[in-house]
Order: structure tokens, then sequence, then C-alpha cells
């Protein structure tokens, strides 16, 4: 385990039960996520470039608008 999150765990075990079930909950949602995403472009290697690849075609077509992230 690394020393950060050895510090976060200590952290959460001096939280009400509730709050440590919460943030548990959040971080094995977070790491689920992460495996699927590394699931769905393992099983389509060349799907990540192409997206890529598309994004610039448009971007040199002036296709794109630059992004704004006060307007989000």
């Amino acid at each position: 385990m690394t020393e950060l999150l050895d510090r976060a765990i200590a952290r959460l075990q001096t939280l009400p039960d509730n709050e440590q079930d919460a943030i548990a909950a959040m971080i094995l949602e977070e790491i689920e996520d992460d495996l699927r995403w590394h699931e769905s472009f393992s099983r389509s290697p060349n799907l990540l470039a192409k997206l890529a690849a598309s994004a610039m075609v448009e971007y040199r077509a002036g296709k794109t608008q630059e992004l704004d992230p006060e307007t989000m």
C-alpha cells in the first residue's frame, strides 16, 4: 500500500461508519468504471486511435470549436 493511500485510510477510519461506507462505495465504483473502460478499449485497441484521427479530420476541416468551460 502506498503512503498516500495509507494516510487516506487512516483518515477515513476517523469518520462515522455511514461516511466511511459512502466513500468506500465511491472508490469501488470508480475502480469498476476504470475496469470497464480498460476492457472496452482492450477489445478494440484501434478504436481510440480511430476516434482521435476522426477528431483531427474534423478539426482540420474547421468543424470544431474551442471548448469554453464557462458555458458547460
